[in-house]
């Protein structure tokens, strides 16, 4: 453990948007007092959508820029497609601690009392190996149905920047996992996107209030306070959120940052 560590570094999270709120939301809980910043890559966003080979450059080249520039103590990919695609990369170039975003398919299959999860993530996710390995290791033996949900990152997008999504959203999201042989079976739910759990109340609406849902953002706050134990904080100066794209000077962005105590937005 690395107690040397200037005590202003910063703990840095990083997300294609606002998904990877729901794990600094968890991080705030276990390391309140942790400089923070979150940069968002609004201009890259949905991740989900691009080829494995666009995500990992992409990641790879801003996380690079990032780290030269404000020196890190973490950095914390908030962001299941681009853990699952970039983070041996990530880890190969850098030599900041990187801790990754796994989908939680170990704790889920500790919760089910049918054997019968469901998965929800975006479509880069559901199909990589690296789901297929969790799988096998943890959840042998049980049955995990995957459905790919964009439309959810889009929602979760428009929830907190005030607006309100389409309830029919959720609805299809559910009905692509209770619709597949063996649906009706599901009582623990993956979110296997950091924005998915930002809308778990709309989508518990559409399960029925029947299953039970699981995220990864408590277990990678845990790994990052493990990780820093010994280290000291001091934050110096507000929170705040970098971002590329336009968004910098969004009202409703900047609402929504603040609820999270992040206090302005810088563009890179």
């Amino acid at each position: 453990m690395n107690v040397t560590v200037d005590a202003s570094s910063p703990v840095l999270l990083f997300d294609s948007g606002l998904g990877g709120l729901s794990v600094l939301r968890a991080v705030r809980q276990h390391l309140p007092g942790a400089p923070v910043i979150y940069a968002a890559d609004f201009a890259g966003m949905p991740y989900g959508e691009k080829t494995e080979a666009q995500v990992a450059a992409r990641v790879a080249g801003l996380l690079g820029r990032l780290a030269e520039r404000f020196h890190p103590r973490l950095i914390c990919i908030a962001c299941n497609t681009a853990s699952t695609i970039a983070l041996g990369m990530v880890r190969e170039v850098l030599e900041t601690p990187i801790v990754g975003t796994v989908p939680a398919i170990k704790p889920a299959a500790a919760m089910t009392q049918t054997g019968t999860i469901g998965l929800l993530g975006t479509a880069a996710t559901i199909r990589q190996a690296y789901v297929d390995n969790l799988e096998a290791e943890f959840a042998s033996g049980k049955r995990l149905l995957r459905h790919a949900a964009p439309e959810l990152v889009d929602a979760a997008e428009l929830k907190l920047r005030g607006g309100t999504p389409d309830p029919a959203i959720f609805e299809r999201a559910a009905q692509g996992l209770l619709q597949q042989p063996g649906g009706a079976d599901i009582d623990v739910v993956v979110l296997a996107c950091t924005h998915f759990p930002l809308v778990q109340e709309e989508l518990d609406k559409a399960f029925g209030g029947k299953v039970q849902f699981v995220d990864g953002a408590q277990g990678i706050a845990r790994r990052i306070a493990y990780l820093t134990q010994g280290q000291s904080f001091d934050r110096q100066d507000e929170d705040f959120s970098i971002v590329t794209g336009d968004d910098q000077d969004n009202p409703a962005l900047l609402e929504s940052l603040a609820r999270y105590g992040i206090g302005r937005i810088l563009r890179i």
